[in-house]
């Protein structure tokens, strides 16, 4: 499969769980298993009936790993920022991320809100609505607005932050400069679902990623947790780096 055939599939997954989403009368808690709304059930079936059929090997947050063996697996969260989506915040996301044996290779991130679409190609490029991304030039902390995934345990010297709720979507503001950096902080860690989508659109766009412990980012293991940071510079990411370590 062909990059382009592959983010063509990653659309079409993305499709299904608007489609799904559009169809469901209750958002709330299914009970299952601590934190899992229907949204995420609804989206999780739809977005595995497209992945699967196109021979993708598939991680979900929801229904965890299919077919790891194949030479393209799928790291997806159908629904990202599934609390805001129960509440009714328009800032959620289907996030999908293709990794092969050299890593991401595509990823396609639509808030699922607004219809705004992000996608990826490793070498390519990264796009909004199919323009061109750039990150922001800031390099200093003091003139930072920074997003935050957990709770700042103190105040790190940023110039303004936000809690958003999203994390592929907190990324990709990364991506087009609406947010100077990102941070998880105060012993919040994310599943490679909730990054891996919006890290590739960081980096196509000229944005820096890493992890606050030092650790390799891609994993395909269901249990495996991070915490990711990006800077739309290196200059700023070493600053929030040794900030988030102190």
């Amino acid at each position: 499969m062909d990059d382009g055939t592959l983010v063509e599939v990653l659309h079409a997954a993305a499709n299904a769980v608007t489609v799904a989403l559009g169809d469901l009368s209750d958002w709330g808690l299914a009970g299952t298993r601590d934190g899992q709304y229907r949204s995420d059930l609804a989206a999780d079936a739809a977005a595995l009936a497209v992945l699967e059929g196109a021979g993708l090997g598939v991680m979900s947050e929801e229904s965890g790993p299919t077919h790891l063996e194949r030479p393209v697996v799928v790291v997806i969260d159908p629904v990202d920022g599934s609390t805001n989506a129960a509440l009714g915040i328009p800032w959620f996301a289907t996030s999908l991320c293709a990794v092969d044996a050299d890593g991401p290779r595509a990823s396609v991130v639509v808030n699922q809100a607004s219809g705004v679409r992000f996608e990826a190609v490793r070498g390519g490029g990264a796009r909004r609505d199919g323009v061109a991304l750039r990150a922001s030039s800031c390099e200093v902390l003091g003139q930072a607005i920074i997003g935050f995934s957990g709770y700042p345990p103190r105040y790190f010297g940023w110039s303004q932050y936000r809690a958003l709720g999203a994390a592929a979507l907190d990324l990709c503001a990364v991506a087009e400069g609406v947010l100077d950096g990102y941070a998880v902080v105060g012993g919040s860690q994310l599943g490679s679902w909730d990054y891996l989508g919006g890290m590739l659109v960081c980096t196509e766009a000229g944005a820096v990623v890493g992890e606050g412990q030092g650790r390799e980012l891609v994993t395909l293991e269901h249990g495996d947790r991070r915490t990711p940071l990006a800077a739309g510079t290196s200059a700023l990411l070493k600053e929030l780096a040794a900030a988030v370590a102190q």
